[in-house]
Parts: structure tokens; C-alpha cells; sequence
């Protein structure tokens, strides 16, 4: 925004994929609060230089997955089930975030989304530097921070086991997303080796996102994956034990919409990886409550460690926080913070968050609205100000970047391909 002048209603941007239902419920949430028309950006527009914006917007950026062309601009692969790329999706990704910051500052807007935050956000390394940093519990990890290690491969990932006793690892792309590339590995006495991940190998040693969880049980194979996908760059942490709900494995998604914890959904699996098309499904929250209850655990303490993880990233205007339960359900890390982490239709928020008939793009709407209205009664109280337009209407009551994903089980095979939907602002 420009002088002292502030909107009565908030003039929305959002960056997205014109057909993704994340820009379609962002729209939706935007006219149940009687503000104008939101504007939607192409990615792909961003991405070749025709973006263009205008004083008093305030731009929010959504995430780029789920559009082949999109992602062939931004990883070049042909194929978007594929997992390769992700080293040039974050150098592409990050460098069109940086020119949209220039952009929309220089016509006089704001934007929503900070992009050193999501520099680090989008670095699984980085982020978990930054939140060791701060003294947030964390897994251990031997790659955490810009000063760690680079895994060049399966010879790397063994040699930092051994170095830290860890045995158990989650070995994850740097800049991977919703599980893609990540094997849950395990290793035993005797060189017994096995990991379990989404990731498919066909016969030509190319890698794809399979909807299939699966097993490899030989170091040979383990090895021959890692190798693989080692030159996009590679995180490992500590496997930590979860809690569990129903017989199967536990874990929070927490959404920090500018700076309170609003929303949250439990998330359970048969599998390691608790992802929703990965075959997990929600829990029970109320359960989740009860059971740290009863084990002496604090619920708003679980709250508060999520928004300090999302304190990180002041810039950003929200964050989905992954949080792990011990298996006794009292204690609490952080697994991930993820800058497009919100996407949970029909989730309204929790008692006391202010949010508790709204969604989550309804609520980052009063978030925005809110800081609108602040903004209009600094102008007003300006000396010299311009005279600023009547404050925004009561808002009415009213859900990282995705990669698609095949649904082949057999390696070589030729399958279809179907694409799964699957977090304090500085404004």
C-alpha cells in the first residue's frame, strides 16, 4: 500500500492455478465475506514474465503443484507423477517468488508471503536448522542447517548413521513435498537393510510417485533409490516413535494463521508416512485431547509449541505445523512447518481460536481483514492523513505444494495418472 491511505475492503491477488480447488475455496471464502471478486494470477503467467499488479493489493500466494505445465516450467519433467526435479523446482520456485516481492512493491501493493520465509520453508534442511536454532524440539538430525553435510548418496546416508547411532531414519528430499521421495528406513545388526516409501522405480531406473505404499527389503535396492534421488539433495532424521489412535500411527497438522493456532486434524496410517492419499485418514481430535488429558500432557502447551515453530517465519501469513506425539501421548516435536500447509476443506477452528466457525481460508481472511482495518485506523489518526474510507463490514460466519501421483504398482507398467489433493504476520 502506498501514503497512509488504507482500503475498506481488501483488494485480494491470489497466485495460483486457476483450476485448483485451493484458489476455488479461497474464492469462495472471499465472497461469503462480501469482499470483491478475488483476482487470481496463473502461475504460469509468473513464471514467463507477464504477472502484473497494482497499488493497494494485497497478494497471496498459493501453491504451484498440481498443473503439468506448471510443473514442467518449474521441475522440466514431461511426466508430473515423476520424482526428479525438485533441486530446479526450488531454484525456479524461489527466484519467481523473489520477482513477485519486486513486482508487487514497486506497483504499491503488499505481499502476503515473505520470501526468504519460504526460501527456508521449502528447504527441509534449513527449516529444521532454524527450528533447532530456536530451541524448538525437533528430530535429530545429522543434516539440519546450512552448514551440514551434503548426502551424496547411499555411502553418505550409511556413514551418518553409524556416526550418530541412528538406525531408524526418515531419509527425505530436500525439497520434496506430501511424502514424495521420502523412504522410512531401517536399518538392524547383520547389514539388514529396508525402507518403506511411495517412491516407484521403473525399468529404466526412473522414479515415480506411486499411490501405493511399498517395501524394499534389500540394501541393494535401499542403496539404488537413495543414489537416485541424492542429487536434488537429501535430508535424514531420526524416525521417532508416534502415538497411535485406533491401532494405527498418529500425528497432528496444525495451521498457525497469523500467529494463533487455529485449525488442527489428526492424522492416522497403517504406513509410516500419515498423508491422506497415501491411505491415511483422519482421526479423532477429541479422542487426541482425551488421551493427552488423561496422560498428564498439555494440549495448549502442543498449541503454543506450534505457533512458536510458526514464530520462525514471521512473514508468512500462515503455516501448516507438523506435530508428533510421543507414543504416551504427553510429549511433542515438530516434524515439518510447511508454507502451503492449510488446505483442510471443511475443517472449522478450535474452541478459543477465534476461528471457530470458519475454514481456514475464511479465517486467513479476518486475519486480513483485521490487519486492514488496524491499518485504517493508524491513517486515520495520522497527522495529515488522507481521509481514509469507512471500515470493513462485520465478516459473515461462514484447507504444500502438490506432486501427482500414479497409481501403478508394478514397476515398468504404464499406468494413468491422476493427481491427489492432499502453515504473527509481518505485513
Amino acid at each position: 500500500m502506498t501514503g497512509t491511505r488504507a482500503p475498506s475492503a481488501p483488494l485480494l491477488v491470489v497466485i495460483g492455478n486457476p483450476t485448483n480447488r485451493r484458489v476455488a475455496l479461497f474464492q469462495q471464502a472471499a465472497r461469503a465475506a462480501r469482499l470483491p471478486d478475488v483476482r487470481v494470477v496463473p502461475w504460469l503467467a509468473v513464471l514467463r514474465g507477464q504477472a502484473r499488479f497494482h497499488a493497494g493489493e494485497l497478494v497471496r500466494l498459493d501453491s504451484p503443484g498440481e498443473d503439468a505445465e506448471v510443473e514442467r516450467e518449474l521441475r522440466g519433467v514431461d511426466d508430473p507423477t515423476r520424482v526428479e526435479g525438485t533441486a530446479r523446482w526450488y531454484e525456479r520456485f524461489t527466484a519467481a517468488v523473489r520477482d513477485v516481492a519486486s513486482a508487487v512493491a514497486a506497483a504499491g501493493g503488499t505481499l502476503l508471503d515473505d520470501p526468504q520465509d519460504l526460501a527456508v520453508l521449502f528447504d527441509k534442511r534449513l527449516c529444521h536448522g532454524v527450528l533447532r536454532e530456536a530451541g524448538i524440539a525437533v528430530p535429530q538430525s545429522p543434516t539440519s542447517g546450512p552448514d551440514a553435510p551434503l548426502v551424496r548418496g547411499w555411502a553418505d546416508v550409511r556413514a551418518l548413521q553409524e556416526g550418530t547411532g541412528l538406525r531408524r531414519v526418515f531419509i527425505k528430499l530436500a525439497h520434496g513435498s506430501s511424502a514424495s521421495g521420502v523412504l522410512a528406513v531401517e536399518t538392524a545388526s547383520g547389514g539388514r537393510v529396508q525402507a518403506t516409501t511411495s517412491v516407484e522405480r521403473d525399468g529404466r531406473g526412473r522414479l515415480f510417485n506411486s499411490l501405493r505404499v511399498r517395501r524394499y527389503s534389500t540394501e541393494r535396492e535401499v542403496g539404488a533409490l537413495v543414489d537416485a534421488l541424492a542429487p536434488d539433495g537429501l535430508h535424514i532424521e531420526r524416525w521417532l516413535p508416534k502415538a497411535s489412535q485406533g491401532g494405527r500411527t498418529a500425528d497432528l497438522r496444525v495451521v498457525v494463521i497469523a500467529g494463533r493456532a487455529t485449525h488442527a486434524v489428526v492424522r492416522t496410517s497403517r504406513s509410516p508416512m500419515t498423508n491422506l492419499h497415501l491411505g491415511g485418514a483422519r482421526g479423532d481430535l477429541a479422542a487426541a485431547r482425551t488421551s493427552i488429558e488423561i496422560a498428564g500432557g498439555d494440549w495448549a502447551g502442543a498449541l503454543r509449541l506450534c505457533e512458536a515453530a510458526a514464530e520462525r517465519f514471521p512473514g508468512s501469513l500462515r503455516v501448516g505445523v507438523d506435530l508428533l506425539p510421543s507414543p504416551d501421548w504427553r510429549g511433542f516435536s515438530i516434524g515439518e512447518v510447511n508454507g502451503f500447509g492449510d488446505l483442510l476443506p471443511g475443517l472449522t477452528g478450535l474452541p478459543g481460536s477465534g476461528a471457530e466457525t470458519q475454514e481456514t481460508y475464511a479465517a486467513q481472511i479476518s486475519a486480513v481483514r483485521s490487519r486492514c482495518a488496524t491499518l485504517t485506523r493508524e491513517a486515520r489518526a495520522a497527522p495529515g492523513a488522507l481521509e481514509a474510507t469507512a471500515p470493513p463490514a462485520p465478516i459473515k460466519e461462514a484447507s504444500e505444494r502438490q506432486p501427482a501421483w500414479r497409481e501403478s504398482s508394478t514397476p515398468g507398467s504404464p499406468a494413468p495418472t491422476r493427481t491427489r489433493n492432499h502453515h504473527r504476520a509481518r505485513w
